[in-house]
């Protein structure tokens, strides 16, 4: 988690409820997916990794200093406690290690072609986690609302 001032937070607050505004399962499903996909770039996924993980941490940081009562959950718990935090935890660590599989083939010279099917293969099982993950965030984010536990910004 990063540390926020003030104006940073109301900065992101303001494009993430302009972001947020109308967005349903599949625009969740899109967004993640937009996400882990460069994650497969050899290389270049690891980074894109870790600054994803920054971007996460730093937009937790913004709403907990935005919303108080966020900031008594720690951030791990929301990842590790919901399935569909589990869910893209494990999606992207396939595309960061299969970012760093493919650099580590390209580094030794190493014919990619038996890659390539692995690779298409949990491109799909990304895909499928990500494409389950987001209905059930929505659908989770929804039964929130109703029940009155989740007033955010955007999905009111």
């Amino acid at each position: 988690m990063s540390n926020v001032t003030e104006e940073e937070a109301n900065a992101f607050m303001a494009e993430f409820e302009e972001l947020v505004l109308d967005i349903d399962a599949f625009g969740i499903f899109t967004h993640n997916l937009t996400l882990a996909l460069p994650m497969f770039i050899p290389g270049f996924g690891v980074a894109w990794g870790l600054f994803s993980a920054w971007s996460t941490g730093f937009a937790f940081a913004s709403i907990a200093l935005t919303a108080p009562q966020i900031a008594e959950i720690h951030p791990l718990s929301i990842l590790f406690l919901s399935p569909f935090g589990l869910m893209e935890l494990v999606a992207y660590s396939l595309g960061i290690s299969r970012s760093f599989i493919l650099i580590r083939a390209v580094v030794k010279k190493i014919d990619l072609m038996p890659l390539l099917k692995p690779t298409l293969i949990e491109i799909g099982i990304v895909t499928g986690l990500l494409l389950a993950g987001g209905y059930l965030e929505f659908y989770m984010i929804e039964l929130a609302q109703e029940q009155g536990l989740m007033n955010m910004p955007g999905f009111e």
